[in-house]
């Protein structure tokens, strides 16, 4: 019974993937056809289960090969150079396609009692040539985009350079141009700190947040700098500008109050009405736990400062000396310390509250610390603004 459950389930597989292959290929979709009926044959590609795929796949192959051939003959035709690439990708294609049918050769058709038929050619030379002709284009075009004044053309010119570095590794100078183009087409922004409040910013504070090393920010086309490297032309500017710096007195609120709880304190006889202990069936007299109320009068003491930091940041563009967008950006800090004493019963206290009893009252940080202590919160809120709003939105 398994066995027939399990051929069934294969004759199941088999059938749903033939139907989505002859789908591929009635709609047009050679490429697809093909996959799928080379995935359809490995393994048995000699059982009779298989032979719809044998089929599917000589008619998908024939027919995507002519489809592609007569294509990169239009093309040629044509002679525009942006169909280079169109040319050289289509010959790799047909070359792939064959190379992937053929460690499944020779492929019977029973019924016919032939072997399926895949005219293969040699596309070497096709390749070669339409890729040197790619090449010698995207080379003395890239040439002429970093000849030009604009950063988005040095940037397609190191696609390009990099595309022809990909299918022709050592060609020319290629890697020293892409170098170049990586420079010229990268943003370099500079980032600094500016105060309008009455107080000093901490030191730490402005180190921490201009510590781009830790941000993760730098990507192939924007670098960060917190300090002015010489030489260095920049694009953008990014401004923290602190607006104000509010930090509350400094508190000790206390307050006192009671808890009461009944716990057992060993066990009495139980009494009925008239005093008497009740006696149950086997002859014993009945007991129940004896409750007594216990108390703890509580002395609480909380400390309490808060600092609010608030400020801007100031996307600005250097060519220009304009500014882009302004973004607000603002922490708070607050230092807690909660601390008791106690008198009375400790076992009538609340279980999550009997730590406040080991702790003391400590010296309240200062202004300074608060605010570096509210570096760290600026820092992740900074990061969050600058990963959502690039300098170039393209």
């Amino acid at each position: 019974m398994k066995k027939i459950t399990f051929l069934a389930l294969c004759f199941m597989i088999v059938s749903c993937g033939v139907k989505t292959t002859r789908n591929y290929l009635t709609s047009g979709d050679y490429d697809n056809a093909v996959e799928r009926a080379v995935e359809g044959l490995r393994g048995n590609k000699n059982a009779k289960g298989k032979q719809d795929y044998v089929y599917l796949l000589e008619e998908a192959f024939a027919k995507a090969k002519e489809r592609d051939e007569r294509a990169v003959k239009d093309l040629a035709i044509d002679k525009n150079p942006a169909n280079l690439d169109k040319i050289y990708t289509t010959f790799v294609k047909l070359n792939q396609r064959q190379e992937a049918i053929k460690p499944l050769l020779p492929l019977n058709l029973i019924e016919l009692n032939r072997d399926a038929i895949f005219p293969f050619t040699d596309y070497s030379a096709e390749i070669a040539s339409s890729r040197l002709a790619l090449c010698n284009y995207l080379y003395a075009n890239s040439k002429a985009l970093l000849g030009s004044k604009d950063k988005m053309s040095f940037r397609r010119a190191y696609d390009d350079l990099s595309y022809i570095n990909q299918i022709s590794p050592g060609y020319k100078d290629v890697t020293a141009l892409q170098n170049d183009a990586l420079q010229k087409g990268t943003d370099y922004v500079n980032v600094y700190t500016k105060n309008e409040t009455n107080m000093v910013i901490p030191v730490r504070l402005q180190n921490d947040l201009l510590d781009f090393s830790t941000f993760g920010l730098n990507d192939k086309w924007t670098v960060y700098h917190s300090t002015k490297q010489k030489g260095t032309l920049y694009d953008y500017g990014l401004i923290v500008n602190f607006r104000e710096i509010n930090i509350s007195p400094e508190q000790v609120k206390e307050r006192e109050f009671v808890n009461e709880k009944e716990v057992k304190d060993g066990t009495k006889p139980l009494l009925n009405a008239n005093g008497q202990p009740v006696i149950d069936n086997t002859g014993h007299a009945v007991v129940v736990d004896n409750m007594k109320k216990i108390r703890i009068q509580i002395y609480e003491y909380k400390q309490f400062k808060a600092v609010n930091v608030v400020a801007k940041v100031d996307y600005l563009d250097f060519k220009t000396n304009q500014l882009i967008e302004t973004f607000p950006l603002a922490s708070e800090f607050i230092f807690e310390n909660v601390y008791a004493k106690f008198s009375g019963d400790r076992a009538a206290c609340e279980p999550n509250y009997l730590s406040n009893f080991d702790r003391r009252g400590v010296s309240f940080p200062n202004n300074e610390q608060m605010v570096a202590d509210a570096g760290q919160d600026l820092k992740n809120k900074l990061k969050a603004i600058i990963s959502r709003n690039k300098f170039r939105r393209n």
